[in-house]
């Protein structure tokens, strides 16, 4: 394959996919890192991506947000080990509070059918899978609900989240690194989740690794405030030294 096809063929999964990383292009093309690289390097200089850690996303990708379903077919099995083992940082008892994101959603789904708990949520995918639960004392946010997350944001939220502290918060984002702290393509949806991350005595992040590296259009918070980030092995231990060493605990499920 010519370099010219095989920087096509990239372009087309980068739009298809969201985004592409550079080990799995190199073992799908059968060609070295350092050539996918460079192909990298082609399309970006032609604005066609952009290049983050690990990878790429097409050219507008940084404010790009997909459906719900189609995030959530994305790391499937990266986000079920995710969640379970985010069930170690459940405290004995106490409150909870559950973002919005389809890891969340898959933490929530499985809570033990034996926990006791008061959870708050502002997601309609977590509402819905702890509805039923024995134990749970459910609380649901409201406000203008996001079609395309599922999740309620704007003032109602914001207010309903200034008035309560909770135990545990188990935060979700598109986007984390140590330069670009935390983010999310929606300033409605980022207010909520800061409003969130405030109202914790504790932070847990559920994040699969191939967010790492990722930054979209709005901050809502910085690694720092993060106590502990249950990612995926596909994070570089490397990476996962530098988050510790500013404070941050990482899990590698």
């Amino acid at each position: 394959m010519y370099a010219a096809e095989r920087q096509q063929e990239i372009l087309r999964q980068a739009r298809e996919r969201g985004r592409v990383d550079v080990l799995s292009l190199a073992d799908e093309f059968q060609v070295t890192a350092e050539t996918v690289r460079r192909d990298l390097k082609v399309l970006d200089r032609g604005g066609f991506i952009r290049r983050v850690h690990g990878g790429a996303i097409p050219a507008g990708g940084l404010d790009f947000e997909p459906d719900l379903a189609e995030r959530d077919a994305v790391a499937a099995d990266e986000k079920d080990r995710i969640a379970r083992a985010a069930l170690a940082e459940l405290p004995a008892e106490g409150s909870l509070i559950l973002d919005a994101g389809t890891t969340a959603a898959r933490f929530a789904a499985v809570l033990p059918v034996d926990a006791s708990f008061t959870v708050v949520t502002h997601a309609l995918p977590v509402a819905a899978r702890l509805a039923d639960h024995p134990g749970i004392a459910l609380h649901l946010v409201g406000g203008r609900v996001r079609h395309r997350t599922r999740a309620a944001v704007d003032a109602w939220a914001l207010r309903a989240y200034g008035e309560i502290r909770a135990d545990v918060a188990f935060l979700a984002t598109n986007g984390f690194s140590l330069e670009g702290g935390l983010t999310t393509p929606d300033l409605a949806e980022a207010a909520v989740k800061r409003a969130a991350l405030a109202a914790a005595r504790r932070v847990v992040l559920l994040a699969d690794s191939a967010k790492h590296g990722q930054e979209h259009f709005a901050r809502f918070g910085d690694l720092s405030h993060v106590d502990v980030l249950v990612t995926d092995s596909g994070l570089p231990p490397a990476a996962a030294r530098a988050i510790e060493r500013q404070g941050t605990e990482v899990v590698r499920a």
